[in-house]
């Protein structure tokens, strides 16, 4: 089993920006995804929109009480969302995906199903969502491609996809991590640094039906390579310990 089991309780982290659109339908399909599971709570971060984001999740909260709302005055970018809900978080276990709705919340289940698989390594602390598949225009398939390929050559994470934003992680573990802006692209390669294990699951993705995406060619590629050298000294650098035993009787 996992270092830091799962008891059967969930919270879903989303980073939304400008996604009035998309608040609704996602939020319900959340709900029915996690119907019937021992407690989840939803966590909204609404990273300074400007648009109706705020009001739409106001007037679900009647509706979905596990509905949690974090307001940052000014956006701070999608890592730092990620952080100020898992901080917010109430239970061990955190799935993130994002707000445009391209992720589907249907794969979540699948995600614990493999967390919970003994045949799992005992120090598995991060489930990557892997978009085997992309609903994405050629440009932005080509880029993240391309990003990939460097990123995976460089820091030797063994993760084909670390741009999904469909992740399944140990609350504690997120929190013991380097903390810096991006740092949600590296998560992999941050929580093998940290002496965990990764496991890729294969899901689905969706194009975009509503609202614009915040990414493009040169936040998606060029800040990611400048990244990739930071996260890269800090694989040179670290140390784990292997604590033995207590001889003592």
């Amino acid at each position: 089993m996992p270092t830091h089991a799962y008891h059967g309780s969930l919270s879903v982290v989303v980073p939304v920006k400008n996604e009035q659109d998309n608040v609704e339908p996602l939020v319900r399909e959340i709900a029915a995804a996690l119907n019937g599971r021992a407690g989840f709570e939803i966590i909204y971060v609404n990273d300074g929109s400007t648009d109706a984001t705020q009001a739409r999740l106001d007037a679900l909260k009647t509706e979905f009480p596990m509905l949690r709302v974090i307001r940052h005055r000014a956006s701070c970018g999608q890592s730092r969302a990620v952080t100020s809900g898992v901080r917010a978080a109430r239970y061990a276990w955190i799935a993130t995906l994002d707000g445009d709705g391209q992720n589907d919340p249907a794969d979540i289940p699948a995600l614990l199903d493999t967390l919970s698989d003994p045949a799992q390594p005992a120090n598995l602390e991060l489930l990557a969502g892997w978009r085997a598949r992309r609903n994405d225009t050629f440009i932005r398939r080509l880029s993240s491609k391309i990003a990939n390929g460097v990123r995976s050559r460089m820091l030797r994470d063994n993760t084909p996809d670390t741009g999904c934003g469909l992740k399944l992680f140990a609350r504690e573990t997120f929190l013991e991590l380097p903390n810096f802006d991006h740092m949600h692209r590296f998560l992999p390669a941050l929580v093998l640094r940290n002496g965990g294990a990764v496991v890729s699951v294969p899901v689905r993705h969706r194009a975009r039906e509503r609202g614009t995406s915040k990414y493009g060619v040169h936040n998606r590629l060029w800040v990611g390579i400048v990244d990739l050298f930071g996260v890269a000294w800090l694989q040179r650098r670290v140390r784990l310990p292997i604590i033995e035993a207590d001889s003592d009787p």
